[in-house]
């Protein structure tokens, strides 16, 4: 028959394990944790960079945008001075 001393041996050895496989258990649930929180802080970073990115690509159209609005003002008034100018020196031309 086991002594007293045996008995609270053998318990405390089964509660080590029984310990042991919680611990174990909860590792595994942290290791799950951890990959999830990572491949949701990469999915948050890969929103943050393709919204920087698109708030840039939109700077660059407006600024594109102004300088085509721009262009088109300058060669609109530069036709204009030509057919004012131009007619003149083309009536000109012909009578010579």
């Amino acid at each position: 028959m086991p002594t007293r001393t045996d008995r609270v041996v053998a318990a405390a050895v089964r509660a080590a394990a029984r310990a042991k496989q919680w611990a174990q258990a909860a590792v595994r649930e942290a290791d799950r944790l951890v990959k999830d929180a990572k491949q949701r802080a990469e999915s948050e970073d890969r929103r943050r960079r393709l919204k920087q990115t698109l708030v840039k690509t939109g700077r660059v159209l407006k600024t594109a945008g102004r300088a085509a609005l721009v262009a088109a003002v300058a060669a609109g008034i530069a036709a204009a001075r030509h057919k004012r100018q131009g007619g003149k020196k083309a009536a000109r031309r012909r009578k010579r």
